[in-house]
Order: structure tokens, then C-alpha cells, then sequence
């Protein structure tokens, strides 16, 4: 849908021809209701963009001539592996060779590839279409033109890329989520708040300013600039962190516990309802953000 929104002509591959018609009806539901929300990307309409889009059951048939491949596989290392070999042998030697993995660095699946030099992680935060930002993970081996170019697309089709120097276990969106993620969890488990209100300090507080600012510029703005902020605050922040707990495995007892608040709010059976209504508000969200950006 990103890519179709720009003009791209985007082909599906599945092995199962069951998941690309799924797909493919989702596809066309989902332009459809943002069409009529007026939350559409780009300048054609719901049905433009959907005829760019196909599905086929031939990888040869789906990568040839492709200016980019995005892998979507499931995050196991051998079959990543698996998968880039197959279309290694079939794709031209000028394809960007783009992973969406989250947990695995490039190296990792693509030291035995003839294009390894085209390998590129571009790592979506879900939902994708609602929530823009990429990261740009090279390996090793990477050609720095491919980096560059795989910014320059994402920038192209609306999306936010960050580019990473360097391959880095967790990327960068991981490691700060799973930063926060451990201190809720040893909030929780040592009975500091309880998970509505763990929540809440970020729902209702910190992710407030998190969805203008970054991190380090919210420390900028709060004092007379960001030196001011580290010669008032730095030995507070020292002290604190001190007293964190060991990074938590997440398992046990309070798994269940967590899980049982978590689900007293928000149903299992009504997850989708409440994704439904998340996508809506990043929608939103992110049509605030552009208008604040143009006052900039």
C-alpha cells in the first residue's frame, strides 16, 4: 500500500495462493476505507492504487526486474537464510535486498548471498502505514549506495528512515522499547503501580511529548539547552539509573498477572477492535504532525 500510494507497481509472493488472495482482499478493504476517511496516501485513488498491486506464486516472476525485494518472512534465522538464497539466484544483481527483521542483523542471513553487497534491513514499526518511521540497517558488507538509496526511497514514498552507521543487535527502536519494557515490568512485578497506571505514565504522560519529540530533545527544550540539562540533572540521572533492577527474562508467574490486567481492559477476543481503533489514532495523529511540523 506505501509503495502503490507512489506510483510503485508492487507484486505479493507467497508460496500458498490462499495468503496472497487474503492478502490481496485486505489490501483492497483497507484502500477503501481510507478512502472514505480521507486518510488516503498519495494522488490516485483507492482503485489506481489497488490495480498496481498483484500477487504471484513464482518468485522469479515476482522479483524480476524489482527496484527493491522487502523479505516479510517469519523471524527465523534459517528460513531467512533459506529464502534470500532462492532469491539470490533469481534476482538482478541492481535489486536492494531488504529485510523487514526486527531481531536479526543482516550478517546473519546474508554471508553466503553472490548480492550480498545489495543486503539492507529496512525495519517498519507495525503498522507501517500509519506509523512512517524505517530504519536502515547495512551489513558488514553493504554497498553504502545501496544505504543511500534505500533511504532515498523510503523518503520517496512517505515514509521516516533512519539510517544506522553500523548493524547493532535490537537496532535502535528495540533497544529503547525494550529499555522502557524491562522498567514497567519491574514496576509491576515489584508492586510500585499496577499496569492501567504503568501505562498511563506513558499514555498519558511521556508519550505525549515522545509523539513531537525525541527523547534527547525533550531534555533540550526542559532546560536552557541540553549541556544546562546533563550539568543539572546528570548526577540525578546517575543515581537513579543505579538503583534499576537486572534486566528481567519475562517469565513466571508474573507473566500471567500481567497478561490477566492486560486482558480484564482488552479482551482477546477484542484485540482487533482495539488494533482497529489504534490504526485510527495514528491516522490521526500523524495528519496533527504534519500540520504542527509546517509551523515549525
Amino acid at each position: 500500500m506505501i509503495f502503490a500510494a507512489s506510483n510503485y507497481t508492487v507484486s505479493l509472493y507467497d508460496i500458498e495462493p490462499q495468503q496472497i488472495e487474503t492478502a490481496l482482499a485486505d489490501i483492497q478493504q483497507q484502500l477503501k476505507t481510507l478512502e472514505k476517511e480521507k486518510l488516503l496516501r498519495g494522488t490516485l485513488n483507492a482503485d489506481q492504487q489497488f490495480a498496481l498491486i498483484s500477487g504471484t506464486t513464482s518468485l522469479k516472476e515476482a522479483v524480476k526486474n524489482a527496484t527493491i525485494v522487502q523479505e516479510c518472512v517469519p523471524e527465523v534465522l534459517d528460513l531467512k537464510r533459506k529464502v534470500w538464497k532462492q532469491v539470490d539466484d533469481v534476482v538482478s544483481p541492481n535489486t536492494i535486498l531488504s529485510s523487514s527483521t526486527s531481531t536479526f542483523v543482516p550478517s546473519l542471513f546474508s554471508d553466503h548471498l553472490t548480492n550480498k553487497k545489495n543486503i539492507i534491513v529496512s525495519h517498519p514499526v507495525n503498522p507501517p502505514y500509519y506509523v512512517p518511521v524505517v530504519e536502515v540497517v547495512p551489513a558488514p558488507w553493504t554497498d553504502p549506495e545501496i544505504a543511500k538509496k534505500t533511504r532515498d526511497i523510503w523518503e520517496e514514498v512517505g515514509q521516516t528512515p533512519v539510517s544506522l552507521t553500523r548493524e547493532i543487535p535490537g537496532f535502535i527502536i528495540n533497544r529503547l522499547q525494550y529499555a522502557l519494557l524491562n522498567e514497567a515490568w519491574n514496576l509491576v512485578t515489584e508492586g510500585i503501580l499496577d499496569v492501567k497506571d504503568t501505562d498511563k505514565v506513558m499514555s498519558e504522560g511521556l508519550g505525549m511529548r515522545y509523539a513531537f519529540l525525541g527523547t534527547l530533545e525533550t531534555t533540550h527544550l526542559n532546560e536552557h539547552g541540553f549541556a544546562n540539562y546533563c550539568k543539572r540533572y546528570g548526577d540525578t540521572i546517575y543515581a537513579v539509573s543505579k538503583d534499576f533492577k537486572p534486566t528481567p527474562k519475562f517469565e513466571g508467574p508474573h507473566v500471567l498477572e500481567i497478561a490477566k490486567q492486560l486482558e480484564a481492559d482488552v479482551p482477546l477476543e477484542k484485540l482487533q477492535e482495539r488494533r482497529n481503533w489504534r490504526d485510527l489514532a495514528l491516522t490521526k495523529l500523524s495528519q496533527l504532525k504534519k500540520e504542527m511540523n509546517k509551523l515549525k
